[in-house]
């Protein structure tokens, strides 16, 4: 199968502005973006920008400020200040609008959120029948695809509750995807797996990747950080402290907090 889960303004025949910037133009911008949890600063300033077809991994110690940063990107957390744009258009505050952008902007999170009482097929169709209008058809067969493409096609009539940690967060991954989103965020999905099921979920997130996928990923997975992502973003404090290509952050990081932050975790 070929382009599954790869949103609209991914094609490669596009015009517009994507074309502007090797591997796609901006999908996600944010400017001067703060957010405040009563006095703590979680998000100060933040200006990031993600291009279409770009993997951006985020990572930092615990406290830094990812998980707000990714939560903020489709409102789940609102903003005190600054802007988002997604595709052009700025984050909507409430309504359909802001309906129609979750559609766009496919979340998966630490935890599965999958609904325990339907079947993973029904999970995975859910929201193309009720928010896309699709079929129930044609929406289970490309439901079949994408299971198919995660790895557990053959768990499609079992509910969550029979599945294992890593094949539930790849449920999840299909369930995100059956929405066709423009870009896909992803809050630490491997941290509440068992350490053997963590590779089953990264393989499916590097694989997305190479399709062309926008992904804006929050891990503790520096592995997955070197092999997948074009970009490493290094939070700490509720700031962007570096920007940089993975080569350039894990050999030859700028900041002192970053390589701080390397030497604890790179030598155990």
């Amino acid at each position: 199968m070929t382009d599954s889960g790869v949103g609209p303004g991914l094609s490669k025949g596009d015009s517009g502005p994507q074309d502007e910037i090797p591997g796609g133009g901006p999908l996600v911008v944010l400017e001067n973006v703060n957010k405040h949890f009563g006095e703590l600063h979680v998000l100060k300033d933040i200006n990031l920008t993600i291009h279409r077809g770009e993997v951006v991994v985020v990572i930092g110690p615990s406290g830094g400020g990812k998980s707000t940063l990714c939560r903020s990107i489709n409102r789940l957390e609102p903003i005190d200040g600054g802007t988002i744009m997604v595709d052009g258009k700025k984050l909507p505050e409430e309504g359909k609008d802001l309906a129609r952008l979750r559609a766009d902007v496919g979340m998966v999170f630490q935890s599965f959120n999958l609904f325990a009482h339907k079947t993973i097929l029904q999970n995975v169709t859910l929201g193309p029948i009720k928010v896309r209008k699709m079929g129930k058809q044609e929406a289970e067969k490309y439901a079949m695809e994408l299971l198919e493409r995660v790895g557990i096609a053959n768990q499609a009539q079992k509910y969550p509750a029979q599945l294992s940690g890593g094949q539930q967060q790849r449920a999840a991954i299909a369930r995100a995807l059956a929405m066709k989103p423009k870009v896909m965020l992803f809050d630490e999905p491997t941290s509440a797996l068992d350490p053997e099921m963590v590779k089953e979920v990264l393989d499916v997130m590097t694989g997305l990747a190479q399709d062309g996928m926008t992904m804006i990923v929050v891990t503790h997975e520096m592995g997955f950080a070197r092999r997948a992502a074009q970009k490493v973003v290094f939070m700490a404090d509720g700031q962007i402290v570096e920007e940089s290509t993975p080569d350039e952050f894990f050999t030859n990081a700028r900041t002192e907090r970053a390589k701080d932050f390397l030497s604890k975790i790179l030598t155990h």
